[in-house]
């Protein structure tokens, strides 16, 4: 599933892009997403200029003159820049168009778990939306710090990984980058939340940002679907030091790595470096 590394390299494959040009059209070939696409979007966006593409957690935001549509990549999703000189006809999963002078943006969801919204300029701030509003803090943010990962996880029972997974703290933090960023910080995934200290909760926030940044730096992880705009894979996963490596020699202290389920997701650590 694409969480915030992969987010982040398709927005800046894309923003470059489309950045001051016009959308021509919209073709919505396939409206039953996550949730319905608005009937009227392809309407409301044609001759729009597209003024920036930000990003808000795993949340794509395309602000225009008249609102911001918003891409969610669900479980599948994928958006590739496709020149149309030559354009291949769209294929089964190919679900949406934004066909820009040069090239089309094209939205693909074999799973159709992701989504396309609008929020007109009307409704007010883009962080207001419903889905956005609830978010924990970016974790490249000046508010995300050791000393805000330690003050909302006081009094927490719940794990630390599943703390991290949850969102309301900090944002973008998926199974994978949760299971290294506590690799790297030292820290045993089931420890509870509650227990951990101001200078392992600085170590943490430390390592999340490590973690992340470095995802980025290698075009994210692709173990299935992902690919970035250019239709490149990330490759992320080749660098991880527990992510699914079970049974696998600790890239430290060559200690076998463990599997345990959290949660109903998989989680990877190393007995001897994470304490």
């Amino acid at each position: 599933m694409p969480e915030l590394p992969e987010v982040e390299v398709t927005r800046r494959g894309i923003e470059p892009l489309v950045r001051g040009r016009r959308v021509e059209r919209v073709d919505v070939r396939t409206g039953a997403l996550r949730w319905p696409v608005p009937p009227e979007l392809a309407k409301t966006l044609a001759r729009q200029q597209v003024r920036e593409v930000a990003r808000r957690g795993k949340y794509l935001l395309f602000e225009t003159e008249a609102g911001w549509f918003i891409v969610h990549l669900g479980m599948t999703g994928t958006l590739r820049v496709l020149r149309r000189a030559g354009l291949a006809a769209p294929a089964r999963h190919d679900h949406i168009d934004w066909i820009f002078d040069e090239f089309v943006l094209r939205y693909r969801d074999p799973r159709r778990f992701g989504a396309v919204l609008w929020h007109p300029r009307a409704a007010g701030d883009i962080n207001a939306h419903p889905l956005l509003a609830s978010l924990g803090v970016e974790p490249f943010s000046a508010e995300f710090s050791g000393a805000l990962l330690h003050r909302r996880t006081r009094g927490r029972k719940v794990s630390i990984k599943q703390a991290l997974l949850a969102g309301d703290i900090v944002v973008g933090v998926g199974n994978i980058y949760a299971s290294e960023s506590l690799f790297r910080a030292g820290i045993r995934p089931t420890t509870a939340a509650g227990r951990l200290s101001a200078v392992r909760c600085e170590r943490l926030a430390e390592a999340v940002r490590a973690t992340l940044a470095a995802a980025i730096e290698r075009g994210g992880t692709t173990l299935r679907d992902f690919v970035g705009s250019n239709g490149e894979s990330g490759y992320f996963q080749l660098d991880c030091f527990a992510y699914d490596r079970a049974g696998q020699p600790c890239r430290v202290c060559g200690t076998p790595i463990r599997h345990l389920v959290q949660g109903q997701r998989s989680t990877y650590f190393c007995a001897r470096c994470q304490r």
